[in-house]
């Protein structure tokens, strides 16, 4: 059965803490939300860590609800046999806390962080950082940094490091992470938090896990894109599918130069399922273009509006401007009479929208009434919008909305994460990928796997939250987990065949959905 949409939430930290206030306020105790955290960490860490768990579990408590759900985790694990010891950096400062440490402090070996038999534990064992939760802000400060010291100087000998909610010291918004512990699993609690996707290296991978908050009726959160939600959601190639019935694209671009980029786009449309694919390139790209794909049929830049009319209006059902086009008087030209002629799907990327800088109205008037998605870089985004780049990155989960309500089309902006926009202001986030795909050209295999999504699905932003979902898995399966170092486009464009065929696997309760850690 399809899935309308994701299912869970990217929230910042107040987004959190209203979501666990409106939980309350139904009628759920706030210690019951502590509990229910704590007992699922402590189970996920006994199902991930088995061999490990004979060294021993150390887990530093700090003073807040954070801490409150480590001494829960602790009690759990000691409650099943499992040698454990708290380390508290001080007194807890909340009810639930301190109900919770009175709790389970007869079933382990307690000190505190000013003690100095108490060592961190090195070896195979587990920490588990409890020290910070999703309220701290700025830098780590006073016991804290010793902490997180100790906590460093464990996983370098050995220690596997799992954070609850966040790591110590990122913040749960920003993703700012300096001086933060470094994680090898983060278990976050009932939401995704907007932080840790930006601050992936600190958090290794991320487990988002089920604690019975409530949805939040009438919120506009972003949701998470996920392996599961993709596959329900681009359609199957139907068994008598042939060449049209799997669509025809116009890819405008390569200019004098930059022939690679409409190759790139071509191979990566074909990859994902196009029928047929028409490369429209400056006159020296041609013979480039089609010695590189052969399988795709090629022209020069249409020069008229007949031109347009007969090679992309009268044969294409999607047409995507922009790979390799160059940003000259030429080509604003040729965007602009394109633009004009085709009235159906388009995708717009790179120099096709660069030629829009500070032209949002243009944009806007040029594009209504059909289906389009735009996959601006911060670069480009800003350009478009007269932001700068730091601007861009610090707004990244609600620009690209205000984008593309202005302009009406859904916005793609790429990054980490990749954060999808549509124009009634729903939006989704995708968090696959890797470094591998820090490079250039990458864009282009996105622009042709969203270009063959929006001709296939009705809908622009589940066709750009696919594609980009798409793009970042076949990274990862490119790596193979050990690292981008060495890993090439071609590569990633091998692999993406493999990302329509993988079957995947549902996460089990009360885990909600899971990201690999990024090497």
């Amino acid at each position: 059965m399809a899935l309308k949409e994701p299912t869970v939430p990217v929230r910042s930290a107040a987004q959190a803490a209203a979501a666990d206030a409106a939980t309350i306020t139904a009628g759920v105790p706030s210690r019951a939300l502590m509990q229910r955290a704590g007992a699922a960490a402590a189970a996920e860490i006994a199902r991930r860590f088995p061999d490990r768990l004979h060294a021993g579990v150390v887990v530093y408590a700090g003073v807040g609800n954070n801490g409150g759900d480590g001494w829960v985790v602790a009690r759990s694990l000691a409650a099943a046999g499992i040698r454990c010891q708290v380390i508290a950096i001080g007194d807890g400062r909340t009810d639930d806390a301190r109900a919770e440490r009175s709790l389970a402090e007869p079933l382990l070996t307690t000190s505190t962080v000013h003690d100095h038999a108490a060592a961190a534990l090195g070896g195979t064992g587990v920490i588990v950082d409890a020290l910070l939760g999703t309220g701290a802000k700025g830098e780590p400060r006073g016991a804290a940094i010793d902490v997180i010291r100790r906590i460093a100087a464990a996983r370098e000998a050995g220690a596997v490091v799992v954070a609850l909610d966040v790591p110590s010291g990122v913040d749960a918004t920003t993703g700012a992470s300096s001086g933060s512990v470094k994680a090898d699993l983060t278990l976050t609690f009932g939401s995704v938090k907007r932080g840790l996707l930006v601050a992936r290296a600190a958090a290794g991978e991320i487990a988002v896990l089920e604690i019975g908050l409530l949805p939040r009726s009438g919120e506009d959160e972003p949701l998470l894109v996920d392996g599961r939600w993709v596959r329900a959601t681009v359609p199957a190639m139907e068994p008598d599918a042939h060449k049209g019935t799997r669509r025809k694209l116009v890819v405008i671009g390569g200019a004098t130069g930059m022939a690679g980029a409409t190759v790139l786009a071509a191979r990566a449309a074909m990859a994902t399922g196009i029928g047929m694919v028409r490369l429209l390139v400056s006159a020296p790209s041609l013979p480039v273009v089609q010695g590189a794909v052969p399988e795709a049929m090629a022209g020069e830049w249409p020069a008229t509006d007949e031109q347009v009319d007969e090679e992309v209006a009268g044969w294409s059902d999607v047409v995507l401007i922009g790979p390799g086009l160059g940003h000259t008087m030429e080509t604003r030209r040729l965007v602009e009479r394109v633009l004009r002629r085709w009235r159906g799907p388009v995708l717009l990327d790179a120099d096709a929208l660069n030629v829009f800088a500070g032209r949002l109205d243009d944009l806007a008037t040029m594009i209504a009434g059909r289906p389009v998605l735009l996959t601006p870089h911060p670069g480009e985004f800003g350009r478009l919008t007269g932001m700068t780049v730091d601007q861009v990155l610090e707004q990244r989960f609600e620009a690209g909305r205000e984008l593309a309500m202005t302009v009406g089309a859904a916005v793609l902006l790429k990054g980490v994460p990749t954060v999808i926009s549509g124009v009634d202001g729903r939006r989704m986030v995708s968090a696959a990928g890797t470094p591998a795909l820090a490079a250039a050209g990458s864009g282009d295999l996105l622009s042709g796997i969203a270009a063959t999504l929006l001709v296939q699905l009705p809908d622009p932003l589940r066709a750009g939250a696919c594609a980009a979902w798409a793009h970042g898995r076949a990274a990862e399966l490119a790596c193979g987990g050990s690292g981008a170092r060495g890993i090439t486009l071609h590569d990633v464009l091998v692999t993406l065949p493999r990302v329509w065929r993988e079957r995947g696997v549902t996460p089990v309760l009360p885990v909600l959905a899971q990201l690999p850690a990024v090497h």
